[in-house]
């Protein structure tokens, strides 16, 4: 399962790195939140029309389909950062030193091929709907009004990429890990224990006070 995580930094390259990434990975993961936001409001609306005016937003199956990409997939290399992805513990909580970096290593690689797959899948899936010819260069549309499908399959390969550069980093970590033996890496997420989330989160209460 997932725990708390800590990142932590230093001056070198890689940290800098990794630091140079996450404002747009905070941009994307804002960009989701707003679009959960954002569907909150339409959802009102539309009940509100439908309840008391018998008029229901046009295009609210539409709209959801549409931001279903910016939801769903814009916030991944921001929580691959922080360790939140769901992942089973109970292995990697029983392995040390080495052992254990060699055993994140493999995951991130395997999981940055599935990645690149995707990224391929993804792209061809937007140049197939893409077309400057067409009204408003698309060549399909959502049924109920119209609404352009490729700018939705766009973001994904845009998403994905960015997961895709933070998983080379934390590839590069947990391999610098693995060689120079660290038992505290930078720019890959280390799991805290509950004791450690507790004394992080008083001396957070403490410096709020």
């Amino acid at each position: 399962m997932a725990g708390s995580a800590a990142v932590l930094e230093d001056s070198s390259i890689l940290s800098r790195l990794d630091r140079a990434l996450v404002p747009l990975e905070r941009f994307f993961a804002l960009v989701s939140g707003l679009a959960v936001f954002s569907l909150m409001f339409l959802a009102a609306y539309s009940v509100t029309g439908r309840k008391f005016f018998n008029t229901p937003l046009s295009g609210y199956v539409d709209y959801i389909e549409a931001a279903m990409p910016l939801i769903a997939f814009m916030g991944v290399s921001y929580v691959q950062r922080a360790g939140g992805h769901i992942r089973m513990d109970i292995v990697i909580s029983a392995l040390k030193g080495r052992a254990m970096w060699l055993f994140e290593l493999i995951s991130v690689l395997l999981i940055l091929i599935l990645i690149i797959a995707l990224i391929w899948g993804s792209w061809a899936h937007f140049d197939r709907s893409f077309d400057m010819s067409k009204p408003l260069w698309s060549r399909d549309s959502s049924i109920d009004i119209g609404l352009p499908i490729w700018p939705s399959k766009l973001l994904i390969p845009v998403a994905f990429s960015v997961l895709a550069l933070r998983l080379v980093l934390q590839a590069w970590g947990y391999a610098r890990a693995l060689v120079l033996n660290l038992e505290n890496p930078v720019a890959v997420p280390l799991i805290l224990t509950v004791a450690e989330q507790a004394r992080l989160e008083a001396e957070q209460l403490e410096g709020a006070d």
